[in-house]
Protein backbone atom coordinates (compact mmCIF):
# COMPACT_ATOMS: atom_id res chain seq x y z
CA UNK A 1 0.00 0.00 0.00
CA UNK A 2 1.42 3.18 -0.97
CA UNK A 3 0.12 7.25 -0.09
CA UNK A 4 1.21 8.99 -3.76
CA UNK A 5 3.94 10.57 -1.81
CA UNK A 6 7.02 10.32 -3.88
CA UNK A 7 10.44 9.99 -1.96
CA UNK A 8 12.61 10.36 -5.14
CA UNK A 9 13.38 9.33 -8.67
CA UNK A 10 15.81 7.05 -10.25
CA UNK A 11 17.33 5.94 -13.45
CA UNK A 12 16.58 2.86 -15.10
CA UNK A 13 19.90 1.06 -15.62
CA UNK A 14 19.17 -2.55 -17.50
CA UNK A 15 15.93 -3.54 -19.26
CA UNK A 16 15.91 -7.44 -20.20
CA UNK A 17 13.06 -9.47 -21.70
CA UNK A 18 12.77 -12.69 -20.45
CA UNK A 19 10.23 -14.60 -22.15
CA UNK A 20 7.28 -12.48 -21.98
CA UNK A 21 7.93 -10.95 -19.00
CA UNK A 22 10.69 -7.84 -18.36
CA UNK A 23 13.32 -7.64 -16.01
CA UNK A 24 13.99 -3.78 -14.98
CA UNK A 25 17.20 -3.13 -13.33
CA UNK A 26 17.09 0.43 -11.54
CA UNK A 27 20.00 2.39 -9.26
CA UNK A 28 19.07 2.10 -6.10
CA UNK A 29 18.99 5.52 -4.14
CA UNK A 30 18.38 3.90 -1.08
CA UNK A 31 21.57 2.87 0.06
CA UNK A 32 21.42 -0.86 2.05
CA UNK A 33 18.07 -0.20 2.61
CA UNK A 34 16.20 -2.05 -0.12
CA UNK A 35 15.61 -5.96 0.69
CA UNK A 36 14.58 -8.73 -1.36
CA UNK A 37 10.74 -9.86 -1.47
CA UNK A 38 9.63 -5.85 -0.30
CA UNK A 39 7.16 -3.77 -2.14
CA UNK A 40 8.30 -0.59 -3.93
CA UNK A 41 5.67 1.96 -6.61
CA UNK A 42 7.34 2.34 -9.85
CA UNK A 43 5.53 5.00 -11.94
CA UNK A 44 2.70 4.23 -9.50
CA UNK A 45 3.14 0.16 -10.46
CA UNK A 46 3.66 -1.98 -7.72
CA UNK A 47 6.63 -4.24 -8.17
CA UNK A 48 8.46 -7.37 -5.93
CA UNK A 49 12.32 -6.65 -5.54
CA UNK A 50 13.91 -9.96 -6.59
CA UNK A 51 17.36 -8.98 -6.47
CA UNK A 52 19.59 -6.18 -4.78
CA UNK A 53 23.15 -5.33 -5.67
CA UNK A 54 25.57 -2.37 -3.91
CA UNK A 55 24.50 0.10 -6.67
CA UNK A 56 21.20 -1.45 -8.61
CA UNK A 57 18.15 -3.23 -7.52
CA UNK A 58 15.66 -5.62 -10.09
CA UNK A 59 11.71 -6.18 -10.31
CA UNK A 60 9.80 -8.09 -13.01
CA UNK A 61 6.91 -6.71 -14.73
CA UNK A 62 4.45 -9.65 -15.91
CA UNK A 63 2.78 -9.49 -19.25
CA UNK A 64 -0.36 -8.68 -17.61
CA UNK A 65 1.33 -5.54 -15.60
CA UNK A 66 3.41 -4.90 -19.05
CA UNK A 67 -0.68 -4.56 -21.14
CA UNK A 68 -1.75 -2.19 -18.56
CA UNK A 69 1.01 0.19 -18.48
CA UNK A 70 3.83 2.45 -20.08
CA UNK A 71 6.46 -0.12 -18.99
CA UNK A 72 6.21 -1.02 -23.16
CA UNK A 73 7.82 2.99 -24.08
CA UNK A 74 10.42 2.54 -20.96
CA UNK A 75 13.86 2.79 -21.79
CA UNK A 76 17.23 3.03 -20.35
CA UNK A 77 18.13 6.00 -18.35
CA UNK A 78 14.82 6.92 -18.09
CA UNK A 79 13.76 8.32 -14.48
CA UNK A 80 11.06 6.69 -12.81
CA UNK A 81 9.08 7.69 -9.64
CA UNK A 82 9.99 5.85 -6.93
CA UNK A 83 7.74 5.29 -3.80
CA UNK A 84 8.44 2.78 -0.65
CA UNK A 85 5.31 1.00 0.89
CA UNK A 86 3.99 3.32 3.63
CA UNK A 87 4.83 2.65 7.06
CA UNK A 88 1.28 2.39 9.65
CA UNK A 89 2.61 4.35 12.42
CA UNK A 90 3.16 7.46 10.18
CA UNK A 91 1.15 10.33 8.84
CA UNK A 92 -1.56 9.77 5.44
CA UNK A 93 -0.13 12.64 3.64
CA UNK A 94 -1.91 11.50 0.30
CA UNK A 95 -4.37 9.30 -0.66
CA UNK A 96 -4.74 5.26 -1.20
CA UNK A 97 -2.64 4.20 -3.94
CA UNK A 98 -2.38 0.63 -3.87
CA UNK A 99 0.13 0.20 -7.35
CA UNK A 100 -2.46 -1.34 -9.35
CA UNK A 101 -2.46 0.70 -12.68
CA UNK A 102 -5.82 0.74 -14.06
CA UNK A 103 -4.76 2.33 -17.80
CA UNK A 104 -2.51 4.69 -19.31
CA UNK A 105 -3.53 8.17 -20.19
CA UNK A 106 -1.76 10.75 -22.95
CA UNK A 107 -0.52 14.05 -22.57
CA UNK A 108 -2.19 16.26 -24.07
CA UNK A 109 -1.42 19.52 -23.14
CA UNK A 110 1.03 21.25 -20.52
CA UNK A 111 0.52 24.89 -19.67
CA UNK A 112 3.25 27.04 -17.57
CA UNK A 113 1.02 29.20 -14.98
CA UNK A 114 3.67 30.99 -13.61
CA UNK A 115 4.05 29.45 -10.37
CA UNK A 116 2.72 26.32 -11.52
CA UNK A 117 1.99 23.66 -14.53
CA UNK A 118 -1.86 22.74 -15.60
CA UNK A 119 -1.72 19.58 -17.59
CA UNK A 120 -4.37 17.46 -19.18
CA UNK A 121 -4.65 13.72 -19.88
CA UNK A 122 -7.00 12.04 -22.47
CA UNK A 123 -7.60 8.75 -20.49
CA UNK A 124 -7.59 5.16 -22.72
CA UNK A 125 -11.06 4.06 -20.63
CA UNK A 126 -14.18 6.30 -19.80
CA UNK A 127 -13.34 8.31 -16.75
CA UNK A 128 -17.89 8.38 -15.80
CA UNK A 129 -18.01 6.87 -12.15
CA UNK A 130 -14.47 6.90 -11.31
CA UNK A 131 -13.20 10.44 -10.70
CA UNK A 132 -14.60 13.52 -9.52
CA UNK A 133 -13.55 17.41 -9.98
CA UNK A 134 -11.29 17.83 -6.82
CA UNK A 135 -10.84 13.90 -6.32
CA UNK A 136 -7.97 12.05 -5.95
CA UNK A 137 -6.16 10.08 -8.77
CA UNK A 138 -2.31 8.53 -9.09
CA UNK A 139 -0.39 9.85 -12.58
CA UNK A 140 2.60 7.86 -12.55
CA UNK A 141 2.17 7.25 -8.66
CA UNK A 142 1.62 11.19 -7.56
CA UNK A 143 -1.41 11.23 -5.71
CA UNK A 144 -2.78 14.31 -7.28
CA UNK A 145 -5.73 16.61 -7.03
CA UNK A 146 -8.33 16.31 -9.95
CA UNK A 147 -9.45 20.00 -11.09
CA UNK A 148 -11.97 19.21 -14.10
CA UNK A 149 -12.69 15.85 -15.69
CA UNK A 150 -14.89 15.09 -18.80
CA UNK A 151 -15.61 11.32 -20.00
CA UNK A 152 -11.95 10.74 -21.12
CA UNK A 153 -9.91 14.23 -20.23
CA UNK A 154 -9.02 15.11 -16.98
CA UNK A 155 -6.62 18.18 -15.45
CA UNK A 156 -4.85 18.71 -12.71
CA UNK A 157 -2.37 21.41 -11.51
CA UNK A 158 1.56 20.71 -10.68
CA UNK A 159 3.35 22.82 -7.88
CA UNK A 160 6.51 23.48 -8.22
CA UNK A 161 7.96 20.91 -5.52
CA UNK A 162 5.97 18.21 -7.14
CA UNK A 163 7.70 19.21 -10.62
CA UNK A 164 10.92 19.16 -9.39
CA UNK A 165 11.07 16.53 -7.10
CA UNK A 166 8.98 13.64 -9.81
CA UNK A 167 9.80 12.67 -13.55
CA UNK A 168 6.44 15.29 -14.56
CA UNK A 169 9.27 17.61 -15.47
CA UNK A 170 10.82 15.27 -17.93
CA UNK A 171 7.19 14.61 -19.58
CA UNK A 172 6.27 15.86 -22.86
CA UNK A 173 3.12 16.14 -24.96
CA UNK A 174 2.52 12.74 -26.62
CA UNK A 175 3.58 10.99 -23.59
CA UNK A 176 1.55 8.06 -21.49
CA UNK A 177 1.67 7.90 -18.03
CA UNK A 178 0.59 5.34 -15.54
CA UNK A 179 -3.35 6.05 -14.18
CA UNK A 180 -4.44 4.12 -11.12
CA UNK A 181 -8.29 5.54 -10.15
CA UNK A 182 -8.92 6.16 -6.39
CA UNK A 183 -10.13 3.08 -4.50
CA UNK A 184 -13.23 4.26 -2.84
CA UNK A 185 -14.37 5.59 -6.37
CA UNK A 186 -14.02 2.26 -7.79
CA UNK A 187 -15.57 0.41 -4.81
CA UNK A 188 -18.74 2.43 -5.29
CA UNK A 189 -19.08 2.39 -8.69
CA UNK A 190 -18.76 -1.72 -8.80
CA UNK A 191 -21.82 -1.54 -6.31
CA UNK A 192 -23.84 0.91 -7.71
CA UNK A 193 -23.38 -1.53 -10.75
CA UNK A 194 -24.28 -4.79 -8.46
CA UNK A 195 -27.04 -3.24 -7.30
CA UNK A 196 -28.09 -2.77 -10.80
CA UNK A 197 -27.92 -5.97 -11.80
CA UNK A 198 -29.98 -7.26 -8.92
CA UNK A 199 -32.98 -4.90 -10.27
Amino acid sequence: MFTGIIECTTQVHGLDYQKKNLCITLKNPFSDRLKINQSISHNGICFTIIDVKNKTYSVIASEETLRCTNLNVLKIKDKVNLERSMKINERFNGHIVQGHVDTTAKVLDIENKNGSWLFSFKSKKNLSGLTVEKGSIAVNGISLTIIKCTQHIFNVSIIPYTYEKTNLQFIKIGNFVNIEYDILGKYVREYMNSMNRKL
